[in-house]
């Protein structure tokens, strides 16, 4: 086994490519004991494994690798974003078809956001997705309680600091007032906790709605509240320029792939300039 474990690969990155749990939950697996290796449980990640070890987890053997996959997901509020929720409100994976087997959140939205979730069945994806080096535009629509003006958003769009807490410059455009309820589209490439809501209290307007649109090129279109779409692989291959297999080697960031050719009607036209919607 000394050949293997110096050939081998880290377990818990074995049992997050095998679609058993994220690396981290994967970490949590093995310290609750319900990892074995060769017929002996670990207690420790710190172990390399090859292609010769046999590794049961929970006592049953593990799946051969699946191939990478990316779904999009139209998240429904109400929903929270973890595989288990201590208040035993409902999750985003309860809700997904058994089908699709265990996968991933690329990030996440929070009980009282909607739009475009991703999901994979690859760790090392959700990983490279996630990097603010990637250069990715995650866009949101919001409706703010209140009358924002140009100035107004100036802040946001030069960069805050909130709690010792820095934000990146965001792209910020007033689309219509409605009554005492304004839209807006925002684009941000970092991701941070509450980030958009946060920001825009800050500068004094109140979200009340929000919905995220796009993930880099992956755009929510017209794919229904509830529903999921997987993407295709070869739509896949082209937006992160390679094999996906090799996903989980470093790469160069990336500033923006070409958009997907999916219609977008939740605000923006194909160019990513605002348009009109109907109150």
């Amino acid at each position: 086994m000394a050949d293997d474990v110096k050939q081998g690969e880290r377990i818990a990155k074995v049992l997050a490519r095998a679609g058993v749990a994220s690396r981290r939950g994967a970490e949590i697996l093995i310290v609750e004991g319900r990892v074995k290796v060769n017929g002996r449980v670990i207690d420790s990640p710190a172990l390399n494994v090859g292609p010769r070890d046999r590794v049961l987890v929970d006592g049953k053997p593990l799946r051969d690798a699946e191939p990478t996959k990316l779904w999009l997901y139209h998240k429904p509020l109400g929903l929270v974003t973890t595989e288990r929720d201590e208040q035993g409100r409902p999750t985003v994976f309860e809700a997904l078809p058994p089908e699709m087997g265990r996968v991933l959140s690329v990030g996440r939205l929070d009980l009282n956001s909607e739009g475009l979730l991703l999901l994979t069945n690859d760790g090392a994806l959700k990983r490279r997705l996630e990097l603010p080096s990637t250069g990715w535009l995650r866009r949101y629509r919001a409706r703010v309680n209140g009358a924002p003006t140009h100035a107004m958003l100036e802040p946001l769009r030069q960069g805050i600091t909130l709690d010792g807490e820095h934000f990146q410059p965001m792209e910020v455009n007033i689309d219509r007032q409605q009554g005492a309820n304004a839209w807006l589209t925002l684009g941000i490439r970092e991701g941070r906790n509450r980030e958009i809501r946060r920001a825009l209290d800050h500068v004094g307007l109140s979200v009340n709605r929000l919905i995220r649109i796009s993930y880099g090129p992956f755009q929510l279109g017209t794919l229904k509240r509830g529903a999921v779409e997987q993407v295709k692989a070869k739509i896949l291959r082209e937006q992160l320029g390679e094999d996906t297999s090799n996903a989980d080697r470093p790469r160069p960031a990336q500033r923006g792939p070409k958009p997907t050719p999916r219609r977008d009607t939740t605000g923006k036209t194909a160019t990513g300039k605002p348009k009109r919607r109907p109150s």
